[in-house]
């Protein structure tokens, strides 16, 4: 057996329903197109953490910089009262340093690589402040 193809149509309006066997399960056709994913768009990746001093306490009110390895852009985020920071809508197919400031001190860079194919990050940022 190729596949399986079913039809069903209604009268007052049609619906067609095409499945396809993909391996050995029956799934709607149009999930198993290349043209369903175009229709989707493109996946966005999310990066988001934590900003903790050599203690790991919370930094409140550090910043933390996101750089477009593509364009070179940079973004900047306001940790909130936890010490928690967030940036959506990463490509997939660019590269991103990560990096955190607080009283000119700074956290050694993370970086976010287009071949990881995750799209969800949790990086936390650690700032030596010294205190």
């Amino acid at each position: 057996m190729k596949g399986l193809r079913l039809s069903r149509s209604r009268i007052g309006g049609s619906a067609l329903v095409f499945f396809s066997l993909v391996g050995g399960v029956v799934a709607p056709a149009a999930f198993c197109s290349p043209a369903f994913a175009q229709q989707r768009g493109p996946v966005q990746r999310v990066v988001q953490g934590k900003v903790t001093d050599h203690q790991n306490a919370p930094i409140k009110g550090a910043v933390v910089y996101l750089k477009d390895g593509r364009t070179l852009s940079v973004k900047s985020f306001i940790a909130n009262d936890q010490g928690e920071y967030r940036f959506g809508q990463l490509a997939q197919n660019t590269d991103y340093s990560l990096w955190a400031e607080h009283d000119s001190k700074k956290s050694p860079v993370k970086s976010i690589s287009s071949f990881d194919n995750k799209n969800q990050f949790y990086i936390d940022l650690k700032v030596d402040t010294g205190k």
